[in-house]
């Protein structure tokens, strides 16, 4: 088994496992014992490739951004999980969990959202699938993201403000994990990122894997070899990363470069750089990496993307950070809308500003010119428009 994937225990090294309420324990160990025996037989695989060929656009392109590389003096590739279905990479893994809560017959769905995309992807499914679905959203974030919780209520989604805290996503979190111990028997909840109780992060992680799957396919198509020099992605909770990651853990020629949120400065107290500032502890079910104070509080994250303000990382993340296999690096607010605008101008593509940290990044990286570097674009900017238009003047 491979270093940097979960053990029999539920942990990787020694971040992860399931630290939960009691009353959440059946709903847990419902999961921790079925969830592999479920997703690996022959006919989820079937309908799940299936959803995601025909109802999600998959595979998504991988494109060669030939002004961008310019810029940069070597070759960068864009995997364009904007191009989805709903906008953003979430829905490959709320397809997987809502076939998978159809096969343990929940009926009802709850979830969390930060920047709404999940959110939306989760609304989606349950529409698809024609089962109850309450989404959690930080009242902040349901004022930031309105266009994206319109569509969630378009669906058909009942959206609840979480008003406790700082409003964002830690306290939408907590308010779901709330309903699931309220509502066990019935209530599947679609954890959207690789965090929580195992198997949570496992779990997401399988079913966002499809974006280094298609990576590796795709590069080999158009470059002779399947494996990038660099793989690039955003860091909120990290499913994206995770996602990119997944099928280069184990090849250490592949440089992973995980870019979280400085937002207004790493220790200006307004940052969500939680490899920087965090120390080991729990947070919403696992051991992992999050910021805290010395007699152990959440410590409120700030970003100006409502995607990647999580105060913690998953725990495979923190392990991955731990281990030295991954590089965690940050961005400022100010540094992330620049390269936002920066690719709109130069290759006609706005993107989520979640994805901008990411590419923010390579402005950081020095490139000797013949590397391939493959940056996870984990979703399209039509959500942040208004941000885009409120920071540059338009």
């Amino acid at each position: 088994m491979s270093e940097y994937q979960v053990n029999e225990n539920g942990y990787f090294g020694n971040f992860g496992g399931a630290y939960i309420p009691e009353m959440l324990y059946p709903n847990v160990e419902e999961l921790r014992e079925q969830y592999l025996q479920i997703i690996q037989h022959e006919d989820f695989q079937q309908e799940f490739n299936r959803l995601l060929r025909d109802y999600v656009g998959r595979p998504s392109p991988l494109y060669p951004a030939q002004r961008l590389s310019e810029r940069y003096g070597t070759t960068i590739f864009l995997k364009r999980e904007d191009l989805n279905h709903t906008g953003a990479h979430k829905i490959n893994n709320t397809i997987g969990q809502i076939l998978l809560a159809g096969k343990l017959g929940k009926k009802r769905i709850i979830a969390e959202t930060g920047a709404g995309q999940h959110g939306v992807a989760t609304a989606t499914v349950c529409a698809l699938m024609g089962l109850q679905c309450v989404v959690y959203m930080g009242a902040i974030d349901i004022e930031r993201q309105a266009p994206n919780v319109a569509r969630m209520k378009m669906m058909g989604a009942e959206v609840v403000a979480a008003t406790s805290g700082s409003k964002t996503l830690k306290d939408a979190t907590n308010e779901a994990l709330r309903d699931w111990i309220n509502n066990p028997v019935d209530t599947h909840y679609i954890i959207g990122s690789v965090v929580g109780p195992h198997p949570y992060p496992d779990m997401v992680a399988r079913f966002q894997s499809v974006i280094s799957a298609e990576t590796k396919k795709q590069l080999l198509e158009k470059t002779g070899r399947e494996n990038p020099d660099y793989a690039v992605a955003c860091v909120g909770g990290g499913s994206n990363a995770m996602g990119m990651f997944y099928h280069f853990l184990d090849n250490p020629d592949v440089k992973l470069v995980a870019v979280e949120a400085a937002g207004k400065g790493v220790y200006s107290g307004e940052s969500a750089a939680t490899t920087i500032l965090g120390k080991e502890g729990v947070l919403h079910g696992s051991r992992s990496i999050l910021m805290q104070t010395d007699d152990g509080q959440v410590i409120e994250p700030y970003s100006i993307s409502a995607g990647l303000d999580y105060p913690g990382i998953g725990p495979q993340h923190a392990w991955l950070h731990k281990t030295g296999r991954a590089q965690y690096a940050s961005i400022t607010d100010d540094e992330a809308m620049h390269a936002g605008l920066l690719l709109t101008r130069l290759e006609g593509i706005i993107p989520a500003i979640e994805s901008a940290h990411a590419l923010a990044q390579l402005e950081k990286m020095v490139f000797n010119g013949d590397e391939h570097v493959v940056v996870c674009l984990s979703g399209r900017g039509d959500k942040d428009l208004d941000n885009y238009m409120k920071y540059f003047g338009f």
